[in-house]
């Protein structure tokens, strides 16, 4: 049926590109014709898709989902591993939604590498320091300045009264062939009469750059005077505009600006000015993020920006986050501080689909908790309430009907019909008493609204054998006493000087410090260099003791990059088989799927999926089950949550807090360490929830204490081990003092 008058039209949009991890990205979404026109000229920058669908290799990540970010808003995306969030991410910035204006400029942290490889034709100049490649990875000014080298040496050269001629076909050459490219996207995209205009342009565009071609392939002799006249001046006329652009968007500061982004970032002052590919690949993934905080964008798409960055420059680059007003980002991250301080509004990508909440995680995930134990509370009392009622009236009929009372029998009808009237939510949105004509409006089948209780995803399941084997005599299991170490190779100060540490059986110990502070050295030298400290040291000076019977469990920064490089010379191998290859003739297959499975690598997952085809969340959970066989009686935690989400880092928070072995954290993350090492709640109160809000205040019995010991955070600064009494946070108040220096500096 058409209906008459206003008619408002939908086309699907729909687009397909290859994804990085195989298969293909098919995103659709619909677009109204206000939506269409908004492509080629919008009215701001805020972007709103409806009926959005994602899917990778047929499988589908987004279904009918709305995607709504307000121009200037600060967003932090959150969703188990595997659920696309960086798929997400990936189509935005790659242009593959339909409905986002052309106009908008995206920006994808990594992106920038990318583009700047394929603009050099895949050159990759050996010569170029860590600075020249964060000025040049910006493309629009890059552009820019390129067309100035070649049109100002053209309209100012003193003999040839050709060269300008030449620069202004050149450019403009170049600039049809960026609109070209664009028209193609455009033409394939749409359908129907828009789509044949959007052809006829494309027709047009193409016969404009063919001529264009045949003009800059043009013999010299053959340019009339007329024309030599008009384009000198149009090309001193190109060039004045380019220098205008230029000096809008601030060209000249490109380099003092990156200098100051890349020092906030934890750069030396030697090294911003050293070759790049000197760097390793942690400092090249900061150089990453200082690229994509350099540029303008309308909108800026960061996935997890703070891998690779201590705390210091996590801190710095909140403060950066929060002072990008003009700027809609869209953040994803495993480190929760910092999402939190960071997001002004919540994206839950689940089931499929995108729920939005004004808030961060952490005051999320309390309201959600209040709100299903009111809700729950609410439909039990009502629960009761209902069988009470009921059974009095079934008393009344049943009286009724053995006096003949006629009008009794009517007086119970009646209130059996009031009770099912009553039956529902008691209050509306606000909090406020319930009223039929206000509060539900049309046409319904009950007079209130049901009762709706949250539903939680289910957990994630990470728990492992609580207590390590017993070590038949007491002591210590390691003990430092004036340690030191220096690499051979080096010639500069020695890396640890006088370390004292002693960490005892059940003791929870921290350590926190800048990168580069020698934190991995201090735990290769605990593991030490024998048979069973893969990649251990033995000390320059000092003594190391260690307790005879007891068993070292490493997790390192590589144990995830270990797994995918076995997967690359194995491509059949699975996580089962691997496991039981690394544990030996002792573990049978029944040991290695229940370990597995504790971990959350359960049936085809653990035997059939090959070790390549596993995300890096899931390889992190093979890493683990390799350590727990048996439990170590000292666990060593190294930058353990990089690749695991919020809510599984919650559930090996609470595994960690029940084991009763030894745990040595290394991280950057407050809120894991915070709660693995010092011992808090993991259900603490979020930030911005006061005591006494809310209707329910008693704690559920999930968040009640689980008894995990506190313990000790140790900082390694200038080589030297001190002991932080004021804990995390005491060190984050040192860590910010650091990023307020950095910005001083900056500033400077």
């Amino acid at each position: 049926m058409v209906r008459k008058g206003k008619e408002t039209v939908k086309d699907a949009g729909a687009n397909v590109e290859e994804h990085p991890g195989g298969g293909h990205i098919t995103v659709t979404a619909q677009q109204s014709r206000y939506a269409l026109d908004a492509v080629d000229a919008p009215a701001s920058k805020e972007i709103l898709i409806k009926d959005l669908s994602i899917s990778v290799a047929n499988r589908e990540l987004l279904s009918h989902a709305l995607l709504h970010l307000v121009e200037g808003r600060h967003y932090v995306l959150v969703g188990r591993n595997g659920t696309g969030k960086s798929t997400l991410l990936k189509a935005i910035a790659d242009g593959l939604i339909p409905g986002i204006p052309w106009s908008t400029r995206i920006l994808l942290l990594g992106q920038t590498r990318d583009t700047f490889e394929d603009e050099l034709g895949g050159l990759k100049l050996e010569d170029e320091t860590v600075l020249q490649h964060v000025v040049r990875s910006d493309r629009v000014r890059e552009r820019y300045m390129r067309e100035v080298r070649v049109l100002e040496p053209a309209v100012e050269h003193p003999s040839d009264p050709l060269a300008p001629v030449r620069a202004f076909r050149k450019i403009g050459h170049e600039r049809l062939g960026v609109q070209l490219k664009e028209a193609h996207r455009i033409a394939e995209r749409r359908s129907g009469a828009r789509g044949k205009q959007a052809r006829k342009e494309l027709i047009k565009l193409e016969e404009r750059f063919e001529e264009s071609k045949e003009r800059l392939e043009q013999h010299e002799s053959e340019i009339e005077p007329a024309k030599l006249s008009e384009e000198t001046q149009a090309a001193a006329d190109m060039l004045a505009n380019v220098q205008t652009v230029l000096e809008l968007i601030d060209a000249s500061q490109a380099e003092a600006k990156a200098r100051s982004v890349l020092l906030g970032l934890g750069f030396k002052e030697v090294v911003i000015d050293k070759p790049i590919s000197r760097l390793s690949g942690g400092w090249k993934t900061r150089c990453d993020l200082a690229c994509a905080l350099c540029q303008y964008a309308d909108v800026l798409l960061l996935d997890e920006p703070t891998n690779f960055l201590d705390l210091p420059s996590i801190i710095w680059l909140q403060s950066y986050i929060q002072n990008l007003t003009q700027t809609t980002v869209l953040i994803t991250t495993h480190d929760r501080d910092f999402g939190d301080a960071v997001a002004e509004e919540l994206i839950m990508l689940r089931h499929q689909i995108l729920e939005k909440f004004r808030g961060n995680l952490s005051l999320y995930e309390r309201e959600r908790q209040k709100k299903t134990r009111y809700m729950t509370k609410m439909k039990e009392a009502q629960e009761r309430q209902k069988k009470h009622m009921e059974k009095t009236v079934q008393g009344n009929i049943k009286a009724a009907k053995e006096r003949g009372d006629d009008k009794k029998l009517k007086q119970a009808a009646s209130r059996k019909k009031k009770l099912d009237e009553r039956m529902g939510m008691e209050v509306n949105q606000k909090g406020g008493r319930f009223k039929l004509n206000r509060d539900l409006p049309g046409y319904h089948l009950s007079v209130r609204a049901d009762i709706e209780i949250p539903d939680f995803d289910p957990p994630v399941k990470m728990a492992f054998p609580k207590q390590p084997p017993d070590l038949r005599f007491p002591g210590a299991l390691v003990t430092l006493e004036k340690v030191c170490f220096s690499y051979p190779s080096r010639r500069s100060a020695p890396v640890l000087v006088d370390i004292d540490l002693t960490i005892h059986p059940g003791a929870r110990v921290g350590l926190a410090g800048l990168n580069g502070s020698g934190k991995t050295t201090l735990v290769s030298l605990i593991m030490g260099g024998g048979d069973d400290g893969v990649g251990g040291l033995t000390p320059t000076k000092g003594t190391i003791s260690r307790h005879p019977r007891a068993k070292f469990g490493r997790f390192s920064q590589e144990s995830v990059e270990e797994i995918a490089a076995i997967a690359a010379q194995s491509p059949n191998l699975t996580a089962l088989s691997h496991l039981i290859e690394a544990a030996g003739d002792e573990m049978t297959e029944k040991d290695a799927r229940q370990i597995l499975g504790s971990l959350g690598l359960q049936g085809p997952t653990a035997s059939d999926v090959p070790l390549g085809l596993l995300s890096g969340g899931q390889k992190v959970r093979l890493a683990l089950a390799k350590l727990l066989w048996p439990p170590p009686q000292l666990l060593i935690l190294d930058e353990v949550t990089t690749h695991l989400d919020a809510d599984t880092i919650l559930s090996l928070v609470n595994a960690l807090r029940e084991y009763e072995g030894a745990v040595l954290v290394v991280t950057h993350d407050r809120f894991f360490m915070r709660t693995v090492v010092e011992g808090e709640s993991p259900y603490k109160l979020a930030p911005g929830v006061q005591a006494g809000e809310g209707p329910e205040e008693e704690e559920s019995e999930e968040e009640e204490e689980t008894g995990a010991p506190a313990g000790t955070v140790f900082r390694l600064v200038k080589g030297q081990l001190k002991r932080v009494d004021g804990g995390m946070e005491q060190y984050e108040e040192i860590a910010s003092r650091t990023a307020a220096k950095l910005e001083k500096k900056q500033a400077a």
